[in-house]
C-alpha cells in the first residue's frame, strides 16, 4: 500500500477548519508544530482519506482538504483497512495510526449542511512516532512489522 499527501492543514484554534499549508513540520510525541489540536495523547494527527471528502462532495457539500479538520489529507491510502497499530511513513516522518472514528460530541457544520459526516466513522487518529517536515506530494508508505518501532505512551 503506497499512497501520498494530497494536503497537509493547520489551524491556530480547536473547532475551526483547518487551512493548507505548503510543508509543515511534526514533533516526536506531539503533532504539527503550530497546529491547536497538537499535544499529549493518542490524537495527536488525524488523517482523512481525499476519497471520504468526495463522497461528501458527491452530497452536493462544498468541501476540501481541512475542511474537515484533518492534519493529513491522503490520496490513494484505504485508511478505514488500516489496524491499531500501524505505522505509516509519512514525508520524513513516522505515525502510529491509535484510533479510527472518533465520537461526535456536537454536530458540525458539515453535518448540518449533508445531514451527514464522514470524519466521525472515517477519520484516522495518529501519534508521532518520528518528527519530520511533511508537504503535500510526499509519499505515504505501510512500513513493515517487522521493522516497526514500539511506542510508549
Amino acid at each position: 500500500m503506497n499512497g501520498t499527501i494530497a494536503a497537509v492543514c493547520l489551524s491556530g484554534k480547536k473547532g475551526e477548519r483547518k487551512k493548507p499549508a505548503e510543508s509543515a513540520r511534526l514533533r516526536e510525541n506531539h503533532g504539527f508544530v503550530g497546529d491547536a489540536h497538537a499535544g499529549d495523547g493518542e490524537r495527536q494527527v488525524s488523517l482523512l482519506a481525499e476519497e471520504s471528502i468526495r463522497k461528501m462532495q458527491a452530497m452536493g457539500v462544498d468541501v476540501g482538504a481541512g475542511d474537515f479538520a484533518e492534519n493529513i489529507t491522503t490520496r490513494g491510502v484505504e485508511l478505514l483497512t488500516l489496524p491499531i497499530g500501524t505505522q505509516l511513513a509519512v514525508g520524513d516522518a513516522v505515525l502510529q495510526v491509535t484510533k479510527i472514528g472518533k465520537e461526535c460530541h456536537s454536530r458540525c457544520a458539515i453535518y448540518f449542511q449533508a445531514g451527514d459526516c464522514v470524519m466521525p466513522r472515517e477519520g484516522v487518529f495518529a501519534v508521532v512516532l518520528r518528527g519530520g517536515t511533511v508537504r503535500a506530494g510526499d509519499p505515504i508508505a505501510l512500513i513493515d512489522p517487522a521493522l516497526a518501532q514500539p511506542f510508549s505512551s
